[in-house]
């Protein structure tokens, strides 16, 4: 693989689809989305390696929203991590990039030296979806479960969406020779292709707590291909999945040859933040001049800052509000 190639294969995700077993998937490749994403905060290793998985799990799920959509996902918990939140944009033409961006909301105090999901106590996994103006947003909700947030994004799917889906992800701080250590991420996401009518076995479901599992939203022919698959991704290797020596198209060629693997563009994303002085200035049009002076710092300053992108604003007093000053 080229210098190139490895290049074009970065901050991008791959679309695929396996015709013989009826299941779509996809390939994340991150590299500066993950580095334009941390650096923004001064985050615990633990809380680092979370919103990295988050972010993953965000470009691989974001990909299937359409031109000017946004996806969110959020982690809310009772643990030492309060939330997790990012947001997926999808791209505003045909061939731009999507943008992502991340951040979490943690108590300092009670981060312990354990595994990064210990951080995250009894809480939720919510998807949320706006489609633009005119439209109702959608918001599915499950409860968080498993060991990892990859597991708790497969129990969202099969008990909110039954819709039975597998993540694959690797991610973590590159060292090569020569080149400055920074993030990089690599994931596989398999998903049954959606059915009129999902079947759903039991009462209840076999996961934790009774949740619905991929097993449990799939019939036996399904299960088959569904089986017959992830044995085929529980062979990935982690250079393979992370690069930068097997290009996404070989990877999917090696796991999958069987299994009639179909290719569709590639989408590249990037970090970005939607924050803006005018937004700032809208959020705050609701105040009377009474709020706002409540709101005001001792300087004499509205101040704001964005938790995703760290940006800071200040702003008079006097220009924000419903009762501001014209010009």
């Amino acid at each position: 693989m080229t210098l190139g190639n490895k290049i074009a294969w970065d901050d991008t995700v791959l679309p695929f689809q396996l015709d013989k077993s009826d299941i779509r998937g996809r390939v994340a490749r991150l590299d500066g989305v993950l580095d334009g994403v941390l650096k923004q905060h001064n985050y615990p290793p633990a809380i680092e390696a979370l919103v990295a998985e988050m972010t993953l799990l965000t470009a691989l799920i974001g990909q299937s929203i359409k031109l000017r959509w946004k996806l969110s996902l959020q982690v809310q918990s009772k643990g030492p991590v309060r939330m997790i939140a990012t947001d997926y944009y999808g791209p505003t033409e045909d061939g731009e990039p999507a943008r992502i961006r991340a951040y979490a909301s943690y108590d300092e105090d009670r981060v312990t030296d354990g595994a990064p999901f210990e951080q995250i106590g009894a809480g939720y996994f919510a998807i949320l979806m706006d489609q633009g103006d005119g439209m109702k947003p959608y918001q599915g909700i499950a409860p968080l479960a498993g060991n990892s947030l990859k597991e708790a994004a497969e129990t969202y799917f099969a008990q909110s969406e039954q819709l039975a889906t597998r993540f694959a992800l690797r991610f973590g701080k590159s060292i090569e020779p020569g080149v400055p250590e920074h993030w990089r991420a690599g994931g596989i996401m398999l998903q049954h292709m959606p059915k009129a009518s999902p079947h759903v076995t039991g009462e209840g479901g076999s996961g934790d707590d009774g949740l619905l599992s991929a097993e449990d939203v799939l019939n036996d022919n399904e299960g088959e291909n569904w089986n017959r698959a992830n044995i085929l991704l529980d062979s990935v290797e982690d250079l393979e999945m992370i690069g930068p020596s097997v290009s996404p198209t070989d990877l999917l060629v090696r796991l999958f040859h069987e299994e009639q693997p179909r290719v569709y563009d590639a989408q590249p994303v990037l970090f970005g933040c939607t924050c803006s002085e005018d937004r700032v200035r809208q959020s705050l049009s609701i105040y009377s001049a009474k709020d706002i002076r409540t709101m005001t710092t001792p300087e004499g300053r509205v101040t704001a800052d964005c938790q995703f992108c760290g940006a800071h604003y200040d702003l008079d007093p006097a220009t924000v509000g419903f009762e501001a000053k014209s010009d």
